[in-house]
């Protein structure tokens, strides 16, 4: 069977592993590689497969004495990032993909990926990757293969997710599966049989990202970094999971899952959608400043939840690692990222020290004398640009963290009892609120925006929409992921978590942060768990229900009354222009928008008038 042969319904792949066989096999026959090699996950191959990177220049090992079985690559300058305008929903319906993504229709696009897709792993070897999103075989968990002609992403998957051969005998026991194919788009042989030399990051000019959400297949051509290559994050977890999820009633959400811990001993779970910039990673790895709570992490970027056998919301990190942001990341802003990547890393775009350890913008208050940046040229801090790409990547392995939780990868997942939605907003959203019920908290979470902050964005000030956080990763109509989320609230009833809506970065009229972040964030983190335990007291307003000031740990914090009142301030007319805004937002979405949420800009409207 060909691409253009795949079927086009909305059938899961099925069959066991003769079914997986016959399809590598059809993939091999139209990508002409050279060799296929089956991945089994374990050490050995991980060890084989980077001693062969390193020979081929395409990783650099660091210095075991500082780094251990640690390496940096060098991304070619024009694959750094993931390529939203190159990727694609290609569902049967345009208006299932929605305005916010980019849709082609499936058979058009098949065409174009059988074009590209032919021939293009020759000279290669393809790997074909099974893997398990979540503790394997568990009952929030899936399963998926990945075809790839790219070592360095077959390194990767093994430390994103759980690579094991045991995924072959799920699906060989009747479990489904999602295919991925990618390829760098770099054969090393023509059609003609005319060799060319490999390259340290061979990549293409012409990048595809595809999503196919009934036949739940995603391919990738053209791309060897990050998302766009380690197809079971962003397109596996998000894209293509947000539809199964959609269609079996569970949620698949670009959240964060963290333990709390009282000075009493009892125990929560929160999960927390931010979007970028908005101190997601903070939150996840947050070492409180005041005594008696502890923070521990279950994941730091992507949650799946379903209702358990006890009607609550349950929820797993379908994740293995970390695929974090280097720039920013460093003692003083988050000491547990740090401490978590002592070895066993791959750096991806970060600058190389003299004696052959890795450095980036933020790790360090001062630079050092003499780098080696990102694309292999000296570097000194009079050079006048940024020694690691503001993109640059560290890639490691979850359980080596040191905050990481004892139930992390708990095989059922863990109860959820609040579910927190925060952007990067200097005015109107007020430190914290708390959702007056679960379709407010919906209402809440659709409309999280942050305010553009360089010219390089937009008009400075206006308000950057990412419902959900969820808005590149959505794999259909994001008005249909606010009705799913209603639907899921249904089915919760009485169970349901607490919603709430944080912010770090309100502003003063003289443009100070108001609040110092950071660990000081478990302040607001010790409210709303007194808040889900009943013991902390709240004031109901036009937008939600928010602290009462004297409840709140502010001790040591010498803030000024009046900047304490400003984290709190609802100006009703500053709020109605938001609500214009909201409107405007949804009119986007036209009539899929859900009756509920119009119901709660009107009654947000008429209770800001009151």
């Amino acid at each position: 069977m060909s691409i253009a042969e795949l079927p086009l319904t909305d059938t899961v792949p099925a069959g066991g592993v003769d079914a997986v066989r016959a399809w590598v096999d059809d993939i091999a026959a139209l990508t002409q590689p050279d060799e296929v090699v089956w991945c089994d996950g374990s050490l050995g191959e991980a060890d084989r497969l980077t001693k062969q990177l390193v020979a081929e220049g395409k990783l650099i090992r660091l210095n075991p004495e500082w780094r251990p079985n640690s390496f940096l690559a060098r991304t070619d300058p024009g694959d750094v990032a993931r390529v939203e305008d190159r990727t694609f929903i290609c569902s049967e319906d345009e208006s299932d993909a929605g305005p916010t993504n980019n849709w082609r229709a499936p058979d058009a696009m098949r065409a174009e990926l059988r074009e590209v897709f032919a021939g293009s792993m020759r000279g290669r070897t393809m790997y074909v990757v099974p893997f398990s999103m979540g503790p394997v075989g568990g009952p929030i968990s899936q399963v998926g293969i990945q075809l790839t002609d790219s070592a360095y992403v077959a390194v990767s998957l093994g430390m994103m997710t759980r690579v094991t051969d045991v995924v072959l005998d799920l699906i060989d026991a009747g479990q489904p599966w999602v295919p991925t194919v990618h390829s760098v788009g770099y054969p090393l042989v023509d059609a003609d049989g005319v060799a060319r030399e490999d390259v340290p990051w061979p990549c293409n000019p012409t990048k595809y990202i595809v999503q196919f959400p009934e036949t739940r297949e995603v391919w990738s051509y053209g791309s060897g970094y990050g998302g766009n290559a380690i197809l079971a994050k962003k397109c596996f977890a998000l894209r293509i999971a947000s539809v199964m999820a959609r269609d079996e009633g569970w949620l698949a959400e670009h959240m964060l899952i963290i333990k709390v811990t009282s000075p009493e001993g009892r125990v929560f779970h929160f999960a927390a959608a931010f979007p970028s910039a908005c101190g997601k990673t903070n939150l996840a790895m947050l070492e409180p400043s005041i005594p008696g709570w502890t923070v521990e992490t279950i994941g730091d970027d992507i949650a799946w939840l379903r209702q358990g056998p006890d009607g609550r919301l349950r929820a797993i990190n379908p994740e293995a690692g970390f695929f974090g942001v280097a720039p920013g990341t460093g003692l003083s802003t988050n000491r547990t990222a740090v401490q978590t990547l002592w070895g066993n890393t791959i750096f991806t775009n970060v600058a190389l020290r003299d004696d052959g350890d890795v450095w980036w913008e933020g790790l360090t208050d001062e630079p050092p004398a003499h780098l080696v940046d990102w694309e292999g040229n000296d570097w000194t801090p009079g050079s006048g640009r940024p020694a690691a790409h503001p993109n640059s990547r560290f890639t490691v392995g979850a359980a080596q963290c040191p905050s990481i939780a004892d139930d992390w990868d708990a095989f059922d997942g863990v109860p959820i009892d609040a579910i927190l939605f925060g952007g990067r907003r200097g005015t109107n959203v007020p430190l914290v609120a708390q959702a007056r019920d679960w379709k407010h908290g919906v209402f809440i979470g659709a409309t999280i925006s942050s305010e553009k902050t360089a010219a390089a964005e937009g008009v400075v000030g206006e308000l950057r929409r990412d419902p959900f956080a969820m808005l590149p990763f959505c794999g259909y109509n994001m008005a249909d992921h606010w009705a799913h989320w209603l639907e899921v609230g249904e089915q919760l009833g009485d169970k349901a978590p607490a919603i709430f809506q944080v912010n770090w970065f309100r502003k003063g009229d003289d443009g100070r942060f108001l609040w110092p972040g950071f660990s000081e964030n478990a302040r607001v983190i010790e409210w709303i768990a007194r808040r889900v335990e009943g013991t902390a007291g709240s004031v109901g307003t036009a937008i939600g229900r928010l602290p009462i000031v004297e409840e709140l740990d502010l001790a040591g914090l010498d803030l000024a009354e009046a900047d304490v009142e400003a984290l709190f301030e609802v100006d009703p007319e500053s709020w109605q222009a938001e609500c214009d805004l909201t409107e405007q937002f949804f009119d986007r979405f036209g009539s899929r928008v859900p009756a509920a949420l119009r119901a709660e800009l009107a009654s947000l409207r008429y209770h800001l008038r009151a």
